[in-house]
């Protein structure tokens, strides 16, 4: 089932439809855009904000917000009106700037030289190419913290491995299409490891558990294998 007005030029158009039997799917757009996406982080806020009694949880995605309801609480069709009309929040103080230190190849990044090789450029040129743009962070998730981020020079662009890995260390740095992202745990995964981060990006024990939120922008530095154990070890002591 769809509701809603489907979208034309602006994100304030939305399409509703139904993810499964408790669940609505709010559309603003489609595309790797950062008008819709911050579009979504707004709407997102607003929903979290109203509290409205019999809403589960709220997902903000690229271009859509996921709420997960209750129906014994509240009804699919008011709720899918109160969505349709909530007017998005404007973050407080704009949006952070996170900077990442990585260490890149050796150890650190296994398939730096093979994705040299293959796009045709020396290692030292994937590394100005990956540590130039500053990064969106359009959502996070697939493990808590990772952040999907964009967008990468046009140079870089590659699909995702053909065999992924069954263990990807935590803080590993890597790319896949247009998007940069890091695992923040060890995890199976299928990306191109450029480096790692010595960084914790999830620290379930934390007040803020996530280092990266969606809506954030990200800039990688490149460090030394000695300046990465130095920044490890300071955050190993804490």
């Amino acid at each position: 089932m769809e509701t809603g007005r489907r979208g034309g030029e602006s994100p304030r158009a939305r399409v509703i439809r139904d993810a499964g039997d408790a669940a609505l799917r709010v559309i603003l757009g489609e595309g790797l855009d950062v008008r819709v996406n911050e579009a979504v982080l707004g709407l997102a806020a607003a929903i979290r904000r109203a509290r409205r009694a019999g809403v589960l949880s709220v997902i903000s995605g690229y271009t859509s917000v996921l709420i997960e309801y209750n129906p014994e609480v509240v009804d699919r069709d008011s709720l899918s009106e109160w969505a349709a009309s909530l007017d998005p929040e404007t973050p407080a103080g704009g949006r952070r700037m996170v900077t990442i230190p990585v260490s890149y190849g050796g150890e650190h990044g296994p398939d730096l030289e093979a994705v040299s090789a293959r796009l045709g450029l020396s290692p030292e040129e994937v590394v100005a190419l990956h540590t130039g743009p500053v990064y969106r962070v359009y959502a996070t998730g697939f493990a808590p913290g990772f952040p999907f981020a964009a967008s990468l020079d046009d140079r870089l662009w590659l699909a995702r491995r053909d065999s992924p890995r069954d263990r990807v260390p935590a803080g590993s740095v890597a790319i896949a299409g247009r998007q940069t992202g890091i695992y923040p745990l060890p995890t199976p995964g299928g990306w191109h490891l450029l480096g790692r981060t010595p960084l914790t990006l999830f620290s379930p024990e934390a007040a803020e558990p996530v280092l990266i939120r969606p809506g954030d922008s990200l800039r990688f530095v490149a460090v030394t294998a000695a300046e990465y154990e130095r920044v490890l070890s300071r955050t190993d002591d804490r």
